[in-house]
């Protein structure tokens, strides 16, 4: 495992056990709102010697941007939710307020959505959120929301 994660270089986002790497653009040259914003990416999350892998066309910029706004207005308030609601099944990332500063992650991963389900949770604070949130912001530098109907952080 250190080996494949050697080979994919720093990941474009990281917190706590979830490491997301984006390839780029499943369809680079698409002119419409639908194809363009999917990314080619690999997740992993591991926690507690589990440890699950996904690849694909799993995730899209808009998506990523949404998380991005979510998590500023959980670190701004310190309470309330920020999730990464990808439309393919393949993951899913929930955070949550506990508590003014203290948090929880939920990430539902898995590379076969019809015969697995594989969750973690994780406790953080608020001190984890400044670094994801840079991060998605670096991420959609890189690989931006295309149209304008949709959000950009």
């Amino acid at each position: 495992m250190d080996q494949i994660i050697e080979n994919l270089g720093k990941p474009n986002i990281q917190i706590c056990g979830l490491q997301i790497w984006i390839h780029g653009y499943q369809f680079p040259y698409s002119n419409n709102d639908w194809d363009s914003d999917w990314l080619n990416a690999t997740a992993h999350c591991s926690k507690n010697r589990a440890s699950v892998w996904v690849s694909g066309s799993i995730i899209r910029s808009s998506e990523i941007c949404s998380w991005c706004k979510e998590s500023e207005h959980l670190y701004e308030r310190l309470e309330g939710k920020a999730a990464l609601s990808c439309l393919e099944p393949e993951l899913k990332v929930i955070l949550k307020s506990l508590t003014p500063g203290k948090f929880e992650m939920v990430v539902n991963i898995t590379p076969d959505h019809l015969s697995q389900e594989h969750m973690f949770t994780f406790e953080l604070d608020q001190s984890y959120l400044p670094d994801l949130i840079s991060s998605c912001k670096n991420a959609l530098q890189i690989f931006p929301v295309k149209f304008e109907g949709k959000s950009k952080a």
